[in-house]
């Protein structure tokens, strides 16, 4: 087994969805490519024979992972998310200070990131900064372009 994933049921039946679909409708129409390809004969020089199995190699690969995801998510229970610091699940409301730009975000497991629903992977520079802080903190945090001051605005939940 894998990395634990911490998710929210929704995550989790989206993630369930998704090999779904990928099992049961993308698998079968990789397989039927290959069959036309081998059809056509000679596969040592056959282009579309290598594209197809190139392309079923991909999605094994996709399927096995959301298989080891899906085997060690474990669900979270947001009743018992204490919001007077951030953590997972934590909905963060923070400022720039320097420009006093505001934003709002939900501080996901990776598989669940999806920065234009506005939820944050748990791993990346703003949410590990933001991790284990409280309202009215200012923290500096270093992201590519540099080093941003954020200030802690509000804490609820998910």
């Amino acid at each position: 087994m894998g990395q634990v994933s911490y998710l929210t049921p929704e995550g989790l039946k989206k993630l369930k969805e998704k090999l779904y679909r990928l099992e049961n409708i993308e698998r079968p129409a990789i397989s039927k490519q290959i069959g036309e390809a081998i059809d056509k004969g000679d596969i040592s020089e056959n282009a579309e024979y290598d594209a197809a199995k190139d392309a079923q190699g991909m999605l094994e690969m996709k399927i096995a992972k959301l298989q080891n995801v899906i085997a060690s998510a474990r669900l979270v229970d947001t009743s018992k998310i204490d919001t007077s610091k951030v953590q997972l699940l934590s909905k963060v409301k923070i400022k720039n200070t320097k420009n006093n730009a505001v934003m709002q975000y939900i501080i996901v497991s990776d598989d669940e990131a999806d920065l234009k629903l506005g939820k944050l992977a748990i791993n990346t520079p703003v949410a590990k900064g933001l991790l284990g802080k409280k309202v009215g903190d200012v923290v500096e945090i270093k992201v590519p372009s540099g080093s941003i001051p954020f200030e802690i605005i509000e804490i609820t939940l998910a």
